[in-house]
């Protein structure tokens, strides 16, 4: 269910979908890196302006599906403007910085990205430009990140299936939302 929150800000509600806090797991998988399974978490967060805040934390799983290490963090904050162009900021944990740009699909909630900008530490890995198609398919946020260095190109090296959380807070805020007058028996509501 997409829900579009009353102080969310106008001009984002056609990001309305990505919402609220994701978890689930996907596979690592690029030369020179370790290939591995992952966990992941995202949060988008907006407090009212014309921005969501992104933050996303992945760590290598075992074959039993356990916590190892730390893989992946990065932050940052995403825009749409009324022709639906996607704009983001990333700051990874590695040393990247990135701006990505992008466009909305028409009448369905996907998203292409393209950096336009990468900046990079003198410790950060080789790296020099990527992509990433995030969609909302049967309620659940999926994605996929490609990546390229002056080595190797273009290519995909992430990919996550993410469900939705619900939180306590989620489930007093929809009890809140219902009808005084709802039946008690609940069969009466579904004639």
């Amino acid at each position: 269910m997409i829900e579009i929150p009353s102080d969310l800000h106008k001009d984002l509600v056609p990001l309305a979908f990505l919402l609220g806090k994701w978890a689930g797991a996907g596979v690592h998988d690029f030369p020179g890196s370790e290939k591995c399974n992952f966990g992941q978490e995202v949060t988008f967060s907006h407090d009212g302006r014309d921005f969501l805040e992104y933050h996303s934390h992945t760590w290598v799983l075992d074959q039993d599906g356990n916590k190892v290490r730390p893989l992946e963090t990065e932050s940052g904050f995403w825009r749409i403007d009324a022709e639906r162009k996607v704009e983001a900021t990333m700051t990874r944990d590695d040393g990247v910085i990135e701006i990505w740009y992008g466009q909305m699909a028409d009448k369905k909630p996907q998203i292409d990205l393209v950096t336009d900008a990468v900046a990079r530490t003198p410790a950060s890995p080789p790296y020099s430009g990527g992509k990433r198609l995030y969609g909302y398919v049967k309620s659940d946020l999926m994605w996929v990140g490609e990546k390229q260095t002056a080595e190797v190109p273009l290519r995909p090296y992430m990919s996550a299936q993410l469900k939705k959380v619900v939180t306590p807070e989620d489930v007093e805020r929809w009890a809140k939302a219902l009808p005084d007058d709802m039946p008690d028996d609940g069969i009466a509501f579904f004639k």
